[in-house]
């Protein structure tokens, strides 16, 4: 206790010294996060400007409330007595919180569970329901509401959670002891802002032991180096494959052990694969922009692969946001009869925006202006933690809660987890690309309108010929497969679309290997994506497989392997090269 109250008074300090020099990174207390809060503000009331005028809708939404208390009582009163009872209500299938025993076998933590999932389950249908909100307003009203239940979950608590109360009188509160170390440690890591920590960083070492695929770096510019793998068959088709991965995250998610990477698979397939190793960019690349990325990033790549291979024409995979990229990218080509990429395929990614994932939710105008001023203060990047928090709170349970009881309450250290790794290795932002990027998508949906413009034209999807395979996830949250089913009607090619098990991460690394999950096929692409879904077949396992099938058709003849450095290119340094080991502020 005494080198926690070292340790407290220091960060007091430090803390209080920052605040008097105007705050982190030279952020003035003027530079608040306004617009969000007025966004919120005025979304709340709307909300309740609205329940206000539907009185006998609020009485019915309490009664029913206090009728499933009543009903719960009932139950309660069954188990006191000794018979058995059928619970009002459970937890759904993905919730963890509640999977310990004791929150089933004893009645007092039974009640606790059952009441509050009653109360959240209430809250979020009466918020969810209300007519009246514009449907930025409506998510907002959502999304902010589920942060709170999240919050007051019993299972944050140590006298509400069983596990914890137990762990507390068995080690005499040692427990909370480590846990106010891990408090302070995380807060010293982050200068004042809560760093949790998710896994134990010294387990893992790009290029040791995740990132591991041997290749070489054969290019690099100011925005990212190109990355050459080496052949691992006799011989390989003869067009090669180059990955645009998204830049909000760094490249090796596709490549983060030799059982989960995509591009050892890749490889092990007879495709010769470069990838594109994004920079972590400071303030020196403030003013790199979204066309920066499709000149520097894509057209570089196309003719360093020309110069590495000798082949003018590729395949390339987009992720994420570089999906967005790629496909803005084609959109451009076609207005220039530049027909290098002769087919694409897109992990997760959106064309149309008018069904946008939960990130919509940080994106409005006063919002967009706050992150603006945040970027000026920051040197004109946005730090690194921000985006991770955005994204963290998107699944509070999983990615902030569940390591508040591990670490604080538990007083654990987190267990070694190469996915948390990869998600805690944060990358910056530059300025101008990020607010085009959410202003021309996420606000405008300008891309799918065809109103958006780059290196002096008019993009239109339609005029995007080629081959198109677009891979979505059932659980996606960030690109969810309604958006991504979309660009099939954006697309003036042939296009194929399939629907993986899971989420945005565990739905597109899913190796065949694993025998996890499943995904489902359908060749006809009807207007309706639910009725794809209806007459789609469902197949067990990964869905790589079946993109090989489509994308081996599409990739020439075999020829012997080339090997990184054969061509016109010399070797600069080993995969995964300089680019990816830098980290963010």
């Amino acid at each position: 206790m005494v080198k926690v109250a070292e340790r407290s008074q220091k960060l007091i300090s430090e803390f209080a010294r920052s605040q008097m020099n105007g705050g982190q990174a030279g952020m003035h207390p003027e530079l608040a996060e306004t617009g969000r809060a007025r966004s919120v503000a005025d979304a709340f009331i709307a909300l309740l400007t609205n329940l206000a005028g539907n009185q006998r809708r609020m009485m019915q939404a309490q009664h029913a409330l206090l009728s499933s208390y009543f009903d719960l009582w009932q139950s309660m009163t069954k188990r006191l007595l000794g018979e058995d009872a059928t619970p009002v209500i459970e937890p759904a299938r993905t919730d963890k919180r509640f999977r310990g025993e004791e929150w089933t076998s004893n009645v007092v933590f039974d009640y606790i569970k059952q009441s509050y999932l009653l109360t959240a389950n209430w809250l979020l249908d009466t918020v969810r329901d209300v007519e009246g909100l514009d449907p930025h307003q409506a998510r907002l009203v959502e999304f902010h509401t589920r942060q709170f239940v999240d919050a007051i979950s019993p299972s944050n608590f140590v006298l509400t959670n069983p596990e914890i109360l137990r762990s507390t009188l068995e080690q005499n509160g040692e427990n909370l002891v480590r846990g106010l170390e891990n408090l302070l440690s995380d807060l010293e890591r982050g200068r004042g802002k809560l760093a949790i920590r998710m896994t134990d960083m010294d387990a893992f070492e790009i290029g040791k032991n995740i990132a591991i695929t041997p290749g070489k770096v054969v290019y690099e510019n100011a925005l990212m180096q190109l990355i050459q793998y080496t052949p691992t068959t006799d011989t390989v088709y003869e067009r090669p494959l180059v990955i645009f991965p998204p830049w909000i995250n760094k490249f090796y998610i596709l490549d983060l052990t030799q059982e989960k990477s995509f591009i050892r698979w890749a490889v092990s397939k007879g495709y010769t694969v470069f990838v594109v190793s994004w920079v972590n960019p400071n303030e020196k690349l403030a003013q790199k922009t979204f066309e920066s990325y499709m000149t520097e990033g894509v057209y570089a790549a196309l003719d360093a692969i020309e110069q590495a291979t000798g082949m003018r024409e590729v395949n390339a995979i987009g992720y994420c946001i570089g999906g967005t990229l790629l496909g803005s990218s084609l959109a451009h080509m076609a207005a220039h009869g530049d027909d290098r990429i002769r087919s694409a395929t897109f992990f997760a990614a959106q064309m149309d925006f008018s069904e946008a994932g939960e990130l919509d939710v940080f994106i409005d105008e006063p919002q967009l202006q706050d992150l603006e001023r945040k970027m000026d203060s920051a040197g004109g990047y946005l730090a690194a933690n921000e985006m991770a928090h955005m994204f963290n709170t998107l699944r509070s349970n999983d990615l902030i809660w569940s390591f508040v009881i591990n670490n604080y309450l538990l007083g654990k250290d987190p267990a070694p987890f190469d996915l948390l790794y990869w998600n805690s290795d944060q990358t910056n932002m530059p300025k101008q690309m990020h607010l085009f990027y959410l202003r021309e998508c996420y606000l405008k949906n300008n891309l799918a309108k065809g109103k958006m413009k780059l290196g002096g034209e008019t993009l239109d999807l339609g005029k995007v010929k080629i081959p198109i395979y677009l891979q979505s996830s059932q659980d996606d949250h960030i690109a969810p497969y309604r958006s991504v089913y979309k660009a099939t009607k954006l697309f003036g090619g042939k296009n194929r679309f399939i629907i993986a098990g899971s989420g945005h991460i565990a739905g597109v690394i899913n190796p065949p290997s694993a025998n996890k999950y499943c995904h489902w096929t359908n060749d006809a692409l009807p207007d309706d994506v639910e009725q794809w879904f209806n007459d789609a077949t469902q197949h067990p396992g990964s869905w790589w497989e079946d993109w090989h099938k489509w994308q081996s058709r599409k990739s020439g003849k075999k020829i012997p392997a080339r090997q990184p450095g054969d061509g016109k290119l010399p070797v600069i340094e080993d995969a995964p090269g300089r680019y990816v080991k830098v980290k963010g502020s």
